[in-house]
């Protein structure tokens, strides 16, 4: 029975600290550290003007290609409808609209993900990794070099990932360091090809994918995600079907 004791002790122990570890963590790297330290306070008075809970629970990032917009929601239960926290420039585009399909061909993915690296000391400033290819783009993307190593990240240059200036990116890295820390393991990351409610987006957009009807058709499929979220302030249950599209419950 004390044998017992000591592994729930343990267990418990290690299940209240874990989320604390992982911003202690980061707090190491320079970097984070001299981020915190100069931003913290703006973004927790940022957070509480929005009537936001400080530290983040939960965020949600969306970004818009042609639109060159990346999006911070949050909230602070998953009850809760999401809230937009704050709009960032995306500095500068590689590639063109449409999905990411082969290694080296300089495309922003579209699509579904979620972050799944933190990168503190990045040649890029600070960075965030995405979980490219996810399920879809396993399908539909070339089977032996569909790519990899795209990242939300600093100093503003890019081959195919979403860029911004360091300082932006800073908040954008904290937040997601914070989310993480209460306990948010799956930060979804979704990029669409433009704003699909700005009419000249979408003009933009038709002239683009005219004589492309597999684009087309894949742009009206993750535009179900889009309508969803805006009805909604909710994220809906996305899954894969085996032809690779997405399916959203």
């Amino acid at each position: 029975m004390r044998y017992l004791f000591w592994i729930m002790l343990f267990s418990l122990t290690t299940s209240i600290t874990y989320s604390q570890t992982f911003l202690q963590f980061q707090r190491n790297y320079t970097r984070v550290a001299n981020a915190l330290k100069s931003k913290e306070d703006s973004l927790k008075n940022q957070f509480t003007n929005k009537g936001l809970q400080w530290p983040p629970k939960q965020i949600y990032v969306r970004s818009f290609k042609y639109d060159s917009q990346l999006e911070v929601w949050a909230r602070n239960d998953s009850k809760d409808d999401y809230k937009l926290f704050k709009t960032y420039k995306v500095c500068a585009l590689s590639g063109s609209l449409g999905p990411k399909r082969i290694e080296g061909d300089y495309q922003v993915p579209e699509g579904f993900y979620y972050i799944n690296e933190f990168k503190p000391k990045s040649e890029f400033h600070l960075a965030l990794g995405l979980n490219y290819p996810n399920a879809s783009d396993e399908l539909l993307s070339d089977s032996l070099k569909p790519g990899g190593d795209i990242y939300i990240h600093g100093n503003c240059i890019t081959v195919g990932c979403i860029p911004l200036q360091n300082d932006p990116m800073e908040e954008v890295y904290l937040l997601a360091t914070m989310a993480k820390s209460n306990g948010m393991d799956f930060i979804p990351v979704h990029v669409f090809p433009v704003r699909f409610n700005v009419p000249k987006s979408v003009e933009y957009f038709l002239k683009v994918s005219k004589d492309d009807r597999m684009y087309q058709k894949f742009a009206i499929n993750i535009k179900e995600v889009y309508d969803y979220f805006e009805l909604n302030k909710k994220l809906p249950v996305i899954t894969v079907n085996t032809k690779g599209e997405y399916v959203i419950f």
